[in-house]
């Protein structure tokens, strides 16, 4: 069996590694090729380009690498139709990834398509999921609710939790060693920081972040930055102008698997996280971390996405369990006025978000030995 992955970003190059990991447990002698970050490479898949390449986001963004991006998606497209594969598996990134999934179902449509992450039509641009209906075959959901939104457009829908939460509970012996490796005083409180896995989110809400923790109200805490090898220059000239102990976490060094568990640690060893919004809210949860979710984007993709929006919070953590529990502020509310209170009063009272966490890790699947394979199962039953 044949399988071509299409990831755009870091979250989903983690699913796609879970899923390759699932399908090899499954079904032995399935094959992999695609475009992929180090986790799936790590996995066995040589990607034909650099996945960071397609880490961009925003409308306003997008445009100055419009042709490079046009380039890379006719070779991703090309790619696929030389070595025709059983599926076509898109996660996430939905701009670049369904863009594939079309072009490759009007080129050949004996190609059965998935995409992994149903789109947010819950959220935002509802008429997504009809469009959608044209060329994917199969939607695989982390939300609980998201299969009906598919289904009734057609596409066949599978709730498949998220593998986060099939992590391990973070042990005091994982922690005190990580401390111990970075030089952490585990006497002292910690914060760590995550303005996002892409450049563009890096360069427009590091700033802001580093105002937040540099308020005189953080000045005792220790802070740390996990981030991925390739963004570390990006991080660095920022964040050696605190005046706090910093640490700046990347893997560099670790295999996939190792750099992925040192950031959950990384999570499980700070007292509060502040973070970009996105599946990064699931892994803090998932190491029992309490947060603030902060974003921004371009004005005109700000003005764009805020007309759209149909709900009112972005935040994973908040949707799952039906609450407001963690405070975020989007567009014109990040800035570091709003934001330091808000993680003052998360670091003077961490247990308030603690049901939330537990509710939505227990909806996304923890406790079901299932987990690991859910995708994979899924993704098989489509194919039979």
């Amino acid at each position: 069996m044949k399988l071509f992955l299409l990831a755009g970003e870091a979250s989903g190059d983690r699913l796609g590694a879970e899923l390759m990991r699932g399908l090899r447990h499954l079904k032995p002698d399935v094959s992999f090729r695609g475009i992929a970050g180090p986790e799936m490479q790590s996995e066995g898949l040589d990607s034909l380009f650099d996945m960071a390449e397609l880490s961009v986001m925003g409308l306003a963004e997008v445009l100055p690498k419009y042709f490079a991006l046009k380039r890379r998606l006719d070779q991703t497209v090309a790619g696929v139709l030389a070595w025709k594969p059983d599926i076509l598996v898109t996660i996430d990134s939905p701009d670049f990834c369904l863009r594939v999934a079309r072009a490759v179902r009007a080129a050949d449509p004996s190609i059965r398509t998935c995409h992994y992450v149903a789109p947010t039509v819950w959220a935002w641009r509802p008429g997504r999921a009809k469009k959608m209906a044209g060329y994917i075959d199969h939607v695989l959901a982390l939300l609980p609710f998201e299969p009906p939104y598919m289904q009734a457009e057609g596409m066949a829908c599978d709730f498949v939790g998220h593998p986060v939460a099939a992590q391990a509970a973070l042990t005091s012996k994982q922690i005190a060693q990580f401390q111990a490796d970075f030089g952490l005083d585990p006497a002292r409180r910690s914060l760590v920081v995550l303005p996002g896995s892409r450049a563009s989110e890096i360069k427009r809400l590091l700033p802001i972040f580093c105002n937040v923790v540099a308020q005189p109200c953080f000045a005792e805490f220790q802070l740390i930055f996990p981030t991925l090898p390739h963004l570390e220059p990006l991080l660095r000239a920022e964040i050696d102008a605190l005046a706090q102990d910093t640490v700046l976490v990347t893997g560099a060094g670790l295999s996939a698997a190792d750099a992925a568990e040192q950031r959950l640690v990384a999570y499980g060893a700070a007292t509060a996280a502040l973070a970009a919004s996105g599946t990064v809210s699931l892994e803090l949860a998932a190491a029992g971390t309490p947060m603030v979710i902060a974003y921004d984007m371009g004005f005109i993709s700000r003005l764009v996405i805020g007309a759209m929006l149909k709900i009112d919070t972005v935040t994973l953590v908040n949707l799952v369990s039906e609450t407001r529990a963690v405070p975020e502020f989007i567009g014109k509310n990040c800035n570091a006025e709003r934001i330091a209170p808000a993680l003052q009063q998360i670091l003077d009272a961490p247990d308030a978000q603690a049901q939330a966490i537990k509710t939505t890790m227990t909806r996304f699947g923890r406790g079901d030995p299932e987990l690991p394979y859910r995708a994979a199962r899924a993704v098989l039953r489509g194919l039979e």
